[in-house]
């Protein structure tokens, strides 16, 4: 276990609460009520049932004739395990040397990679990919304006929806990033690095989903849609291809990096990223809304009629309960020894995504729903 917790990992995981030279090295489960605190399990039932109520969405839309749902959620996890294994563990694919030891995930009820992934961590990456699809694709977005349209305002979907969930786990000891971590840590938005908030929580999204349109969401040769085991090499070639953008779009802030890396211009690097994320993103949502004729029959089915609203109701009580904490804190540091996230930029997202939301409920449209 000595590759597995060396001397930074076991000081993150210990300021999270657990050894990490106690870790089951294939798979440990622990009762809900021996979590660290109130909010994870409950974070648990919120992401594992969003994952399977996706899931049961996307399976509907297959059977409806709409197989980029269903390609979607497994292109999700194709994405996982070609990219947390090495964030992990960077030394067994001999990228410590560039990435270092990133954060380590706190103790939750079902954990596997010595106790490196959280089961919920699994189902969050579907989650949040279904999520931004939804609101887009529900919008008209991707049927009136194509899918490069459709995947930048998912960039930006990802973004506001995403980032109210990266910004309170750290205080609430969801994860710890590892502060000596120049490589990839810094620079950081409070306890948030940006890479994170913009490759993470945009950029590999986006692409994915467009990768994902593109590839299963034409008809096949004979007009049809595309069913069966012929979307599987296009799911494993969506899910392989993402990360490569996510490269791509770091290249800005790595030319400020090496031994010495100038982090203030690597924080305006991505930054200006992510403004255009934020610009471009809303500029396509709000220019659909406004345009004449934006009618569209796209329906708007169970999941995402009621999932967006409960998961971001569900990150405002968690943000509430943490409040006390963080208007306490002191250097960035609450009084339990937790780093703070973005408040204002958290608001930012939380704002972003409740207009979002208003205007998909805001719309009628002419068929009834799938699914």
């Amino acid at each position: 276990m000595s590759a597995v917790c060396g001397p930074q990992v076991e000081a993150v995981t210990r300021q999270l609460g657990f050894d990490c030279h106690d870790a089951a090295p294939v798979v440990s489960v622990r009762a809900p009520w021996e979590l660290a605190n109130w909010t994870m399990p409950l974070l648990e039932v919120l992401i594992v049932g969003g994952a399977v109520f996706a899931l049961v969405h996307a399976v509907r839309r297959y059977r409806a004739g709409d197989p980029v749902n269903l390609a979607l959620w497994w292109a999700s996890l194709v994405y996982l395990f070609v990219t947390e294994p090495p964030l992990y563990f960077p030394e067994w694919f001999g990228l410590d040397r560039l990435y270092g030891f990133i954060f380590a995930h706190n103790q939750f009820t079902v954990q596997f990679m010595a106790d490196r992934l959280p089961l919920y961590i699994v189902a969050f990456y579907p989650v949040i990919s279904q999520l931004a699809y939804e609101l887009v694709r529900s919008l008209g977005i991707f049927s009136r304006r194509g899918p490069l349209a459709g995947a930048v305002a998912v960039a930006f979907a990802c973004q506001v929806f995403y980032e109210v969930f990266d910004h309170i786990g750290p205080q609430l000891r969801w994860w710890a990033w590892n502060p000596g971590n120049h490589l990839v840590n810094h620079p950081a938005l409070a306890s948030v690095p940006m890479t994170s908030m913009l490759l993470f929580a945009s950029v590999s999204m986006a692409a994915m989903t467009y990768l994902v349109v593109r590839l299963a969401g034409g008809p096949a040769g004979d007009g049809r849609p595309r069913r069966g085991w012929p979307l599987v090499p296009r799911i494993l070639v969506a899910g392989v291809l993402t990360p490569p953008t996510m490269a791509i779009a770091g290249i800005p802030a790595s030319l400020f990096g090496g031994d010495h890396p100038n982090t203030t211009a690597q924080a305006w690097a991505l930054g200006v990223e992510l403004a255009l994320v934020w610009l471009a993103g809303s500029w396509i949502v709000v220019s659909h809304l406004r345009s004449t004729g934006r009618g569209t029959d796209e329906p708007l089915p169970a999941f995402s009629r009621y999932y967006p609203a409960v998961y971001l109701g569900a990150m405002a009580v968690f943000w509430i309960s943490a409040l006390p904490a963080y208007f306490g804190a002191h250097d960035g540091i609450t009084s339990g020894g937790t780093p703070i996230g973005s408040g204002p930029y958290a608001l930012a997202c939380f704002l972003a995504a409740g207009l979002l939301l208003t205007a998909q409920h805001a719309k009628r449209f002419a068929r009834p729903a799938i699914g």
